[in-house]
C-alpha cells in the first residue's frame, strides 16, 4: 500500500512528501569530538565544524556537470572575493567525472568543498547536506549547470543584510527576466507557477529559480521532504518570515542537458503542491518564544 504522497522511484525507492525514514525530517543531535568540541554529524565522513565558522556559503548541487563546474566555481569566487565565504558542491551521485573536475580545482581555491552522495538521490537532497555541512549563517544556493549567473549573489545578499527592523526577511529568491529555455519549458514554468500561486497564496512567480540566499537557522527550521527545493518559498513563509524577490539574469546552457523533463516535474509537482498546502493548514503560525 502506498503512504500518501509517495510513489515508487527508481529502483522501488519511495520518493515524495510523506517518506518512512525518520531520519529524513531531523538532523542529528549534536555530539563531543574527541577533543571535547561541538560537533555535527551529518553522514560517514562529513561533519560540520561549528568553531570553523565563515560568513557566507555557497552551496551547489550537481549531477553529471563535468563540462561546466571548473567555469562555473571560478565565477562564484570572482562574485563573492570580498566575501569571507566557502563554495560547497555537492556531487549527487555524477557518472561522469563531476567530482574529480572540482576535486583538482581545489588547489587553485582553497576554500572550495566536495561532498559527494553515493548515488543520485535527488536536487533537493543535494541542497540540504550541502547546508547541513555549510559554516556559514547564510547561504547562497544555485544551480550547477551554469544558466544561473554568480554575479547577481551580491545583490540578493544586500537585500537579505538589510533586513530592517520587524522585517524577519528569512529568504531572497532570485526571478529569471529573461528565460534561455525552451518554449515547451517556460510554457510548463509559467502554467505550474500559476497554479501554485493559487494553491499555496506563496506570492511566488518564479519558485523554480535555483540562485536563492537565506538564513541556515530558517531553512533548518524548514519541514524537509525530496523535491521541497520547488516549495521553499511558501514553506519559509509558513514559518513566519518574509521572502523578498530579485530580478537575475539567466543564460543559456552550453553543455549538458536538464535532468528534469516537463512531465516528470509535473507529476511530482502537483502530489506535492497538495502535501505542501496540508502542512500550512497543519500549521498555528509563528511565535517568537521569550525567556522568563
Amino acid at each position: 500500500m502506498r503512504r500518501f504522497g509517495t510513489w515508487p522511484g527508481p529502483a522501488g525507492r519511495l520518493i515524495g512528501l510523506f517518506l518512512p525514514r525518520r531520519d529524513l525530517y531531523k538532523a542529528r543531535a549534536l555530539r563531543p569530538a574527541h577533543d571535547g568540541t561541538a560537533r555535527r554529524q551529518l553522514q560517514p565522513g562529513i561533519e560540520r565544524t561549528l568553531e570553523m565558522a565563515v560568513g557566507l556559503s555557497i552551496v551547489v548541487p550537481v549531477k553529471d556537470e563535468a563540462q561546466n563546474v571548473v567555469s562555473l566555481a571560478r565565477e562564484i569566487a570572482r562574485a563573492v572575493a570580498g566575501e569571507d565565504a566557502e563554495i560547497v558542491f555537492v556531487d549527487d551521485g555524477s557518472s561522469d567525472s563531476t567530482a574529480a573536475a572540482l576535486i583538482a580545482l581545489k588547489d587553485e581555491l582553497p576554500n572550495l568543498r566536495v561532498l559527494a552522495h553515493g548515488r543520485n538521490i535527488g536536487q533537493s537532497r543535494g541542497i540540504r547536506t550541502g547546508v547541513r555541512a555549510a559554516r556559514g549563517a547564510i547561504v547562497v544556493t544555485l544551480d550547477g549547470d551554469g544558466q544561473n549567473d554568480p554575479a547577481d549573489i551580491p545583490r540578493l545578499l544586500t537585500v537579505l543584510r538589510n533586513d530592517a527592523a520587524g522585517e524577519r526577511i528569512g529568504m531572497v529568491s532570485g526571478v529569471r527576466v529573461k528565460r534561455n529555455d525552451g518554449a515547451s519549458k517556460r510554457w510548463a514554468s509559467r502554467f505550474a507557477n500559476g497554479l501554485r500561486s493559487r494553491l499555496l497564496n506563496d506570492g511566488a512567480v518564479d519558485s523554480g529559480c535555483g540562485l536563492k540566499a537565506f538564513r541556515r537557522d530558517v531553512y533548518l527550521a524548514l519541514p524537509y521532504f525530496d523535491n521541497m527545493h520547488r516549495f521553499m518559498i511558501a514553506l519559509v513563509r509558513r514559518e513566519g518570515y518574509e521572502v523578498r524577490f530579485v530580478d537575475v539574469n539567466h543564460r543559456a546552457r552550453e553543455h549538458g542537458k536538464s535532468k528534469y523533463n516537463n512531465l516528470n516535474r509535473a507529476l511530482v509537482g502537483i502530489r506535492d503542491m497538495f502535501g505542501v498546502r496540508w502542512l500550512q493548514r497543519r500549521h498555528k503560525g509563528a511565535v517568537e518564544p521569550r525567556e522568563v
